[in-house]
């Protein structure tokens, strides 16, 4: 691998106006140098220069963490990816790769010795190794075709890789004699997902025998079958894992195809036996998501994460443990009503740690087996995002709030308190000035407390009057909690001039099962009287222009601003919809997920003696275009097949057809997400533009 030199952040100095003379001479061997900001308030080149931590995994010896750092070029439009170490002890972070590509997948060999690594060479990706020095990197595997993802058993006699099978036929084999041509033929549902159309190959995951020579070839154990594993789009190895003595696999994968995958979220762990071939499903009685396996430490337990009820994707996360001898299943979560997320075993096999979601935020609980009891370790205004236990008793874990980045911290488990184990982003955040966050609870139109965040500008001054907006939350079911987003920055809102409001109306969880589930089915129901509430609550403050009032969201965010458009009795000036449902009818029988269709609509629209269907249709916000009369901004990504961008180009074409104010930013190369730094950083500035000229 022929090395060069990244430096990403200065890449970014045009964009930011920066005076490359005023930054410090000495140099920071970790990170590209931090340049100095011309002004103390977020901009969105700031906003994509933070480094993005993540994957950190603890050493085997538990003394060092391996971590890596993600880094935007914006003039290249493209993320530079390089792996790290630090000392658990507290240190420096040593950087120890500097390419031209990114390194993935960093984990520690069993034995300490070597970090294995996942790098690509005429694009093609395999395992490498290196000492954990980053000397010496050597390539481990020549899979034909390349592997997306590896792990080590812990007895370090075996991997297994994660590779694409081919086992569907496309155009060209059903027609051989047109090279050319370009179409694709289907007779079945789930030929796209999200942002990716089927392309005739299943995640497989392969077995192969470790040891001096180069892997050339494994066996496939889900030979023949076409499902995936780990699941398309979006799930990683972390679906996969390895039994501590090495002889069993268990995996995640909802074995479904077509009609029958889109309509289930019946995902099942099986066990696949390395020495018999023999393959088990573990929790066949369970209809509903099972995901995540985790063995104890000693291997004769099993954890997981499961949702019960099958086609509904935001049922309660439960947490269950399986003894592996008897196969006796115990639910841990019964009788408590928060999800669980991130487990992992402490080292005595009896505990286990886990990230739960309460009151808008994301904390640290840990389970005693023995007792059964679920304990809440910490309290803050963050996100934790994952933890593990160290050698000393403190958690290793990552933390984010809406004031900064993800970072890793040391946790107390015994009092709560953290303190930072590194700090990637000191020298941005030491520069700028973030708005005030805070909470406040609100009695709803039924007299239920409801948890909002308001967001002040940097530098507010509670003598003037300031624009307002409103932030409606996609998911459905998605908490509005102390996350840091690159594109719903509530910081980079209020850095624009405005007191952000974000309610965690009707539908989110973290405030029990009966205020999750209201939603469902309830479209235009109490969630948005929810949004009402909250607006109307903070419009009475002196600070708040209550005639200068905006609704901004995304998702079903972007479908609450569609529905608020028709039905807002003229508190808004200014709307902003990024990818919203807008016809009811329509999305139904375009988007791929019915199994979400079917839970949260309750069916399809031409079943009209379902009176459940029927009330959530009558919601479509197309039927109430006729009382629009207020500016919209509509955004859309072409490659987002959840919510097709035809339904923004309805919402748009619409508008513009009442003669109502309005524009289309739409992206070719995005999805339901924006996730290229300098379309980023254009969706920021059109979305302060629109806001302004309304607002201002």
């Amino acid at each position: 691998m022929k090395k060069i030199v990244i430096l990403p952040v200065l890449t970014v100095l045009f964009y930011l106006g920066i005076n490359q003379n005023s930054m410090a001479e000495e140099k920071k061997t970790y990170v590209p140098e931090t340049p100095e900001l011309k002004s103390n308030v977020m901009t969105p080149e700031v906003l994509w220069s933070f480094g993005r931590v993540g994957s950190p995994e603890l050493s085997p010896d538990g003394q060092t963490v391996l971590l890596d750092v993600t880094y935007y070029q914006i003039e290249e439009n493209k993320s530079y990816r390089e792996l790290y170490t630090i000392p658990v002890a507290g240190g420096e972070l040593q950087q120890f790769t500097n390419t031209a590509l990114k390194e993935s997948g960093a984990q520690w060999r069993p034995d300490g010795k070597k970090i294995g690594y996942l790098y690509a060479e005429n694009d093609e990706t395999q395992l490498w190794e290196m000492n954990p020095d980053g000397s010496e990197p050597k390539q481990v595997s020549q899979i034909e075709g390349g592997i997306s993802g590896f792990k080590y058993a812990p007895d370090q006699t075996h991997i297994f890789y994660a590779k694409a099978v081919k086992l569907d036929e496309d155009i060209h084999d059903m027609f051989p004699d047109l090279p050319k041509a370009d179409a694709r033929l289907e007779d079945d549902l789930m030929y796209r997902h999200w942002d990716q159309w089927h392309d005739y190959t299943y995640n497989h995951i392969f077995v192969a025998e470790y040891g001096e020579g180069e892997i050339t070839k494994g066996t496939d154990i889900l030979e023949g079958e076409k499902f995936d594993t780990p699941d398309k789009p979006f799930d990683g190895l972390d679906q996969v894992v390895w039994s501590p003595d090495g002889k069993k696999i268990v995996y995640s994968c909802k074995k479904l195809t077509g009609k029958a995958y889109s309509l289930s979220t019946n995902t099942d762990l099986y066990q696949y036996d390395l020495e018999t071939g023999e393959t088990k499903n573990l929790t066949e009685e369970n209809k509903g998501y099972d995901k995540s396996p985790v063995f104890s430490p000693d291997g004769t337990k099993l954890a997981w994460t499961s949702m019960e009820r099958d086609g509904y994707e935001s049922d309660q996360t439960r947490l269950f443990v399986m003894d592996m001898a008897t196969g006796e299943k115990i639910n841990y979560s019964k009788g408590w009503e928060q999800n669980a997320a991130h487990l992992s075993w402490a080292d005595d096999g009896e505990t286990i740690f886990f990230i739960s979601d309460i009151h808008a935020t994301d904390e640290i609980y840990q389970l005693t087996l023995t007792e059964g009891k679920i304990t809440r370790l910490t309290d803050g205004v963050h996100n934790y995002q994952s933890v593990v236990e160290t050698p000393t008793g403190r958690l290793l874990a990552a933390k984010v709030s809406m004031s900064q980045p993800a970072e890793l911290y040391l946790v107390d488990p015994n009092n709560g308190k953290d303190e930072p184990l590194t700090s990637v982003n000191e020298g941005l955040l030491d520069q700028l000035e973030m708005g005030k966050v805070e909470e406040r609870w609100i009695k709803t139109v039924d007299d239920k407390d409801m948890l909002v965040w308001v967001i002040y500008p940097p530098h507010f001054d509670p003598n003037k009057k300031y624009p307002a907006i409103l932030y409606c939350q996609g998911g459905p079911q998605g908490t509005v909690s102390q996350f840091w987003s690159y594109r719903w920055n509530f910081q980079m809102m209020a850095a624009n001039g405005y007191i952000v409001v974000a309610p965690n109306r009707r539908g989110l969880p973290g405030f029990g099962m009966e205020w999750l589930e209201q939603i469902s089915k309830d479209y235009g129901g109490l969630n948005i009287q929810d949004y009402f509430s909250a607006i109307d609550h903070v419009a009475k403050e002196p600070f708040v222009d209550e005639d200068r009032l905006g609704a901004v969201g995304a998702s079903y965010g972007g479908f609450s601003v569609n529905y608020l458009a028709g039905h807002h009795e003229g508190r808004f000036k200014a709307f902003i919809s990024h990818c919203g449902i807008f016809n009811f009818d329509q999305m139904y029988v375009t988007t791929e997920e019915m199994w979400f269709e079917n839970w949260d609509i309750g069916g399809p629209y031409w079943d009209k003696e379902n009176k459940a269907a029927q009330r959530s249709y009558s919601f479509s916000p197309h039927l109430f275009i006729e009382k629009w009369d207020t500016p919209i901004l509509v955004i859309h990504g072409a490659k987002d097949f959840r919510i097709p961008y035809t339904q923004g180009m309805g919402a748009f074409n619409a508008a513009v057809l009442r003669d109502i104010p309005a524009q289309f930013l739409y992206f070719p190369d995005e999805s339901h997400w924006v996730s290229s730094a300098q379309n980023g950083i254009l969706w920021q500035r059109v979305f302060k533009q629109w806001l302004d000229k309304w607002l201002k």
